[in-house]
This record gives structure tokens, sequence and C-alpha cells, in this order.
């Protein structure tokens, strides 16, 4: 069976190379929720997903979403998606390649005539990484009916509010409710997406499959001390805000690296006030991402860091802030998909591995409305959310020609 399928990888990375080219600027890649970039790669895709023989419509938050009917008109439907904005500067991949290979296989399965005893649908999601306005997964909310209505408040870095830019868009902010699927429309949630780490490149495989989509709890710290001259205050007399943070950045590291079961820790930003060479820092604020394979695990993590931030803000003599920003719960990826998954790879003749996923993806929407599962495709170094983000064209085939006979094979739980 496996030689009757036809090679996908080659027009894959075709269009990914086509879709890359829409951005905001020809150096960098960066294509955002409502901009004119995403209209044009929206239209894109609608192009392709209508080649491949899908009814295909834009949706109310700018979902592009493509159906195959099944041997009954209107029945259930396995959904595959992934996202089509970007991170500023960004790499190709991330996003695109499970949009794009979904639509592919699809496209072989119309071109062989071949219908199935259920729908699919392909649900290109118009904003998952939250780059424009700072919140994460908006379109996959929408089609979860969890969109909450106070994002259309939220600003982005040119005072544009969301609900602005959607009516500039040709979206009605009122409509999005209209964008929700209910429960019993869909029988499972797929995703293919490229690993973003370096485990399957360490294994020596090109794909695996995903058991659970880890939590993230996210945290601004703020601590305030004194401001005053480098060469006049004593070291011992000082209330020096960056030092203390500095040594807050240090625990985060020491307790996230001691703690053995995935727990991972980052501090992505600080920044420190006021900010010239000869003044002590008076005023220092910075992020923490806390992530882990389960959400009993994180919290306790984020305790335990907390409490840690919290006795040396006092052992310093620092006033210190800390405001929750964001928390993701867990999304574990449902056994009876995994296993589909599984066994499609050992068909494809790859050893069998599964691994958690630390990066957040619409699955952690999704999994409100149907049970999700995920399979991963190598990238080179494990380097994403860069440039230099890269998979090679054997991978996208061995991806592809697993998802396809995922599809091929499904079978919808019992």
């Amino acid at each position: 069976m496996q030689a009757e399928r036809p090679g996908l990888g080659d027009e894959i990375v075709r269009r990914i190379d086509a879709l890359a080219a829409i951005s905001e600027t020809p150096d960098h890649l960066t294509r955002v929720f409502l901009s004119k970039e995403h209209r044009a790669a929206a239209e894109l895709l609608v192009g392709w997903m209508q080649q491949a023989g899908m009814l295909v419509r834009i949706d109310a938050i700018g979902n592009v979403c493509g159906r195959y009917e099944g041997l009954e008109p209107g029945a259930p439907c396995l959904m595959l998606g992934s996202h089509y904005d970007t991170v500023r500067d960004a790499g190709k991949w991330d996003g695109p390649l499970g949009v794009i290979t979904a639509i592919a296989c699809i496209g072989g399965l119309h071109r062989r005539g071949i219908r199935l005893p259920f729908a699919i649908e392909i649900v290109a999601f118009a904003d998952e990484e939250g780059t424009r306005f700072a919140s994460t997964l908006l379109g996959s909310r929408a089609v979860a009916g969890t969109f909450v209505d106070g994002a259309l408040t939220g600003r982005d870095r040119d005072g544009i509010t969301m609900r602005d830019a959607m009516v500039a868009f040709g979206l009605d902010p009122d409509r999005i409710g209209s964008a929700a699927r209910r429960p019993d429309e869909l029988l499972a949630y797929l995703e293919l997406h490229i690993e973003q780490g370096p485990v399957l490149e360490a294994e020596a495989l090109p794909v695996g499959v995903v058991t659970v989509i880890a939590g993230a709890t996210r945290l601004a710290v703020t601590l305030r001390g004194i401001a005053g001259h480098a060469g006049t205050v004593p070291m011992a007399m000082r209330r020096d805000a960056l030092t203390g943070a500095a040594e807050c950045v240090v625990a985060v590291e020491r307790l996230c690296r001691g703690d053995g079961g995935g727990l991972v820790g980052t501090v992505g930003i600080i920044n420190a006030a006021p900010g010239a060479g000869n003044v002590i820092p008076g005023l220092v604020s910075f992020t923490v991402d806390i992530r882990a394979p389960t959400d009993a695990h994180r919290k306790a993590a984020v305790a335990g860091i907390t409490a840690e931030i919290e006795r040396i803000a006092k052992a310093r003599g620092l006033d210190l802030t800390i405001d929750l920003t964001h928390e993701n719960r867990t999304a574990p990826c449902a056994m009876w998909l995994q296993e589909q998954i599984a066994d499609a790879i050992s068909a494809e003749g790859y050893r069998v591995l599964a691994l958690p996923s630390g990066a957040g993806h619409d699955g952690m929407a999704m999994i409100d409305i149907a049970d999700i599962a995920m399979l991963f495709v190598r990238c080179r170094d494990g380097i994403s959310h860069n440039p230099a983000e890269h998979v090679e064209p054997a991978d996208v085939e061995a991806g592809a020609r697993v998802l396809l006979r995922v599809i091929e094979n499904f079978k919808p739980k019992a």
C-alpha cells in the first residue's frame, strides 16, 4: 500500500517557500494576525484547498477552513490543523508545515478519487502565536467556543485595537461566536508540527508521536530598590534591584535544572531603570515562563520559585510585585489517537518514539471540544522561532506519508 502513495514532499516544500514569501519585509519573515500579509496568505491557502477538492471559507476570526466530504455528506469530521501566523523574524516551517502537509494529503486523496466514511476538515488558524495582540490561540479559541471578548480591546504596538483591526480586515467582531464548532461535529483534532526541539534529531528519527502539550505559567516580576550614585553608596548599604533580579534569575535556573522531571524555566525579558552606567538600578522588571508535563508539577514549581523570589527580595530589602500574566493547562493527547499515529509510524518503517511538547499549540484550545493528538517532524538542531529553522525534504516526505496513512486508516473512537 505504501508504494501506491505518490510522493508529496516536493509539493509541500514548494508551497512552504511560496507562503514564506508573504512577509512584512523581504529580509525577515513576519506575518501577523489581521495584516495585509495575513490576507494574502489566506487567499493563497484558499486556492490550494480548492485545488485539493475542498469547499473553502474564511470564518469570522479569519481562519481558513476547508472541508472534504466523506461518503455521506454532512458526516462528522476528522479535523486537521495548524496556524499560518508567525512570530517576528520567524522561520518558515512553524505552523505552515502542518497546514500545507494536510492540504497535500487531501489533495492526494482527491486526485485518486478516494472518499472516506467521515469528512476531513483542515483549519489554518489565523492566530496562534499572539504576536500582534499578546493573546495566544485566538483562532483556535474561536473554533472551540472559548474566545474571550476582552481580547478585542488588546492593542498592537501601533495602538490599534483588535476590534478595529478586525473591522479594517473586513470581519465583524460581534460575529466571532459564529466560528465556534460543536463537539458532535468533530471526531478528533490532529496536528502535524515541527518538533521545535532536539530530541528527534538526537534519536535519528524523522517523526515522533506527542504524548502531551505542556502547560505554561508566565509571571511578570517587579523589584523596587533605591537608585543611587554608583560611586557614593557603599556596597553594604545598597538596595540594588538589578543584583536582586540577577539572583532571582539564577534561582529559576537552579530550581528547574535540579528538578529532573521535565520542568523548564525561562527568564526571557529583563528591564532595568533608570538605565545609566553610573546609577545603581532602582527598578527592575523581568518575566518568568514555567512549563512542565503535568499541571500539578508546574503549579508546585511556580509556588517554589515564587517563594524563592520572595525570600531573595526580603533579604535584599527590595519591594516585590509578582503578577500572573498567562496560564495554560496541560493538554494530554488521547491515547487512542496516539496509538493510531504510532501504528502509522511503524508501518512506514520507523521506530516509534513518544515525547512531550514543551511548546504550546492549537490543541490546547481544541481539547475543549475534541480529543487531540500531534505528530512531530524533526527540525535541524531543534531550532525554531528563528530564520535558521529548517526541515529536510526527506523528513517532510516522511511526515506526509505518516499523516496520510493515519488519515486513510483512521478509526473513530468507539
